[in-house]
């Protein structure tokens, strides 16, 4: 038995199935139609654009107000029309522009149909002067086409201008003017010009106001981007920093698990093996820190063979900020440098005082040249406090300082963080900055003997008040 083949697909077959662009875009230009923009939400409290809101009802108001009875007065008096349907079809046409704020597509759906109605109830009247659209409708439908154009999409906009020149040609096409020839048919033409003017205008300050909504978020996304990204380069900084501290102790480790079963006599197999296992454990994690350490470091970056600075490097840094221009008094407990060298101060606190200091006398230099500053750094049997407080400017602000980002505090706050210290910092009442960072110390820490000065400058001078330093 034999089978016959199927027959060829038919070009239907074929072809898929797909809507052609112009009818695509027909039906979601009726789509938008029927489906209006959601209204605008209502402004929080004190929102400092509020009172906008407010003048807009205002003036919608006033508009219908105003154009209500004009349109009245206009078809009694130029078109003859009943007093009574004068009256329904201005509240008709008229009347609906109060929803123009929050429902402008509404609003048009209401009064599109009542301004047919008028022009099929003024169509072949002696006494009218401009058909089908009357003078106070046209001016009606230009504001609800303005206020269209600032809400609605733009397939919307267009299908709203079309349907509004296909009537208007329809009507005069097909209604007869007056009998007396005076009838000036031209009212079509003229609200589809000016109809089409009125949704550029609308339009333009949409994508005006968008465009400046879309910057003013890009901004806003932009500097918490920039800080986000200063926070992860000071961490990786610290980071970095840290690895030197961490990694001689590692070493300290296992030069001393190494060296243990040399220097102690009679040690077990088994200690030796577990002086081996410390030592092996060592050498492996600094592997890891050196491995972690390489990802962190940026490309081209080599890496620091200078020891990290501490408290015994501070009077270097004042007497450098000094040569600069900024009077410096230093205030240092005698001893601080003394027992960070013994390790009585913890190296991650050691490096982060060093590290403040800086940060703050830089800012001073860029934000407040020529202010006398004091730098205090103290310590008792817990903590250490590093206090560095700088009076008002009293040389002109550099152009290129005059505004700060924000970004010098950063460091100094993940530093203290580290430490499990705290960090007060804001500007003074006489225009200066204070920087105040407690760190607390490594348990069991001696005493500090009591404060000298390890360095000083001229005395500082009365100075203009001047802005806040940014830092």
């Amino acid at each position: 038995m034999t089978t016959r083949p199927d027959p060829a697909p038919t070009l239907d077959r074929a072809m898929p199935q797909t809507n052609p662009p112009l009818r695509r875009y027909v039906i979601e230009a009726l789509r938008g139609l029927a489906h209006p923009s959601p209204p605008p939400a209502a402004p929080p409290a004190g929102a400092p654009k509020r009172w906008r809101h407010k003048v807009a009802y205002v003036l919608v108001f006033a508009i219908t107000a105003i154009l209500v009875p004009t349109t009245t007065f206009h078809l009694i008096e130029q078109y003859g029309a009943n007093r009574g349907l004068a009256q329904l079809l201005a509240v008709g046409t008229a009347g609906p522009l109060v929803m123009i704020v929050r429902r402008p597509l509404q609003a048009w759906w209401i009064i599109f149909p009542f301004d047919l109605v008028c022009a099929l109830n003024l169509a072949g009247t002696a006494d009218h002067t401009l058909w089908p659209w009357p003078p106070p409708i046209i001016i009606g439908y230009l504001f609800l086409m303005l206020a269209l154009a600032l809400r609605e999409p733009r397939r919307t906009l267009v299908t709203v201008w079309l349907l509004t020149g296909v009537v208007g040609f329809v009507l005069s096409q097909t209604a007869a003017p007056a009998p007396d020839g005076r009838g000036d048919n031209g009212g079509d033409v003229l609200l589809f010009v000016l109809s089409g003017v009125a949704l550029f205008i609308g339009a333009t300050i949409r994508e005006r106001r968008d465009a400046q909504r879309r910057l003013a978020e890009q901004e806003t996304i932009s500097e918490a981007e920039r800080a986000r990204r200063t926070l992860l380069e000071e961490r990786t900084r610290i980071a970095r920093e840290l690895h030197d501290v961490v990694a001689h102790h590692m070493s300290v480790i296992t030069v001393q698990a190494d060296s243990a079963p040399y220097r102690i006599d009679g040690l077990p197999d088994t200690a030796r093996e577990e002086f081996a296992a410390i030592a092996s454990s060592a050498r492996e994690s600094l592997t890891e820190m050196r491995r972690l350490l390489a990802v962190l470091r940026s490309e081209g970056a080599e890496g620091e063979r200078a020891p990290q600075p501490g408290l015994d490097r501070i009077q270097q840094l004042v007497e450098a900020t000094v040569r600069a221009g900024v009077p410096v008094v230093l205030s240092l407990q005698t001893g601080l440098t003394r027992l960070a060298e013994l390790d009585a101060v913890p190296q991650s606190v050691d490096l982060s005082a060093y590290r403040i200091v800086q940060e703050a006398l830089a800012n001073v230099v860029r934000h407040a040249p020529g202010a006398s500053t004091c730098v205090s750094v103290t310590a008792d049997d817990t903590h250490l406090t590093v206090l560095v407080v700088n009076s008002a400017a009293t040389e002109p602000l550099s152009a290129l300082e005059s505004t700060g980002t924000g970004h010098g505090l950063v460091g100094m706050r993940e530093r203290v963080r580290l430490t499990g210290g705290s960090l007060d910092t804001g500007p003074l009442p006489d225009g200066g900055f204070r920087v105040a960072a407690r760190m607390p110390l490594a348990a069991g820490a001696p005493a500090v003997a009591a404060a000298a000065p390890a360095a000083s400058a001229p005395p500082a001078v009365s100075a203009p008040p001047s802005t806040k330093d940014p830092q």
